[in-house]
């Protein structure tokens, strides 16, 4: 009996280490603007069950191509999502794939209404996406930016380091429902 305890403490203990896994860089050549961390995702639709979601990710942008891999907690990718010119794919983990000629198109096919992204990668850098309205810009002492609304999302970003935000969170109310993403990045 105390054996089969202490079994249970040891992978309780296992357990716990793994859900603190790090998500890797994704590498690769050139300068890039890079960034490992965690996220969580709550949306609820409207006339559905919640959904809840939270891992890792990490983030490789290099101007022209992006790549974000999303890990479950203990370290395994369960998506990889690639933006290029013209192009949005999201591969699975299970092999299957999506793809659409943006990240906004490639929302709106999986979950089934617009559900405007491409601002992430700007906001993600501390930045308004180029040529869209933003409205409710505030920012600290040191001119960065702390919030904005953009594209139906109420961003609030803050933490910063030279990269940009270390913690970005987002908000979105619209006739579909709520949706709320947390970033928070690691220190380089």
């Amino acid at each position: 009996m105390m054996r089969a305890g202490r079994l249970l403490a040891g992978l309780g203990l296992v357990l716990v280490l793994a859900a603190c896994a790090t998500p890797t860089r994704i590498g690769g050549q050139g300068q890039a603007f890079e960034r490992i961390g965690r996220f969580a995702v709550n949306l609820q639709p409207v006339a559905q069950p919640p959904y809840a979601a939270q891992g890792g990710f990490s983030w490789r942008d290099d101007g022209r191509a992006l790549r974000l891999d999303l890990s479950n907690p203990l370290g395994s990718v369960l998506a990889r999502i690639r933006v290029e010119p013209g192009s949005s794919v999201l591969e699975r983990a299970d092999g299957s794939r999506e793809a659409a000629p943006s990240p906004d198109a490639l929302l709106t096919r999986i979950w089934g209404h617009p559900m405007p992204v491409e601002g992430l990668r700007y906001w993600i850098r501390g930045q308004a996406e180029p040529g869209r309205d933003a409205v409710g810009v505030q920012r600290d002492e040191q001119g960065r930016l702390t919030a904005l609304r953009q594209d139906g999302w109420d961003a609030r970003l803050s933490d910063y380091d030279d990269q940009g935000p270390l913690r970005v969170r987002l908000s979105r109310r619209d006739d579909q429902g709520q949706w709320r993403l947390q970033l928070i990045m690691d220190r380089p």
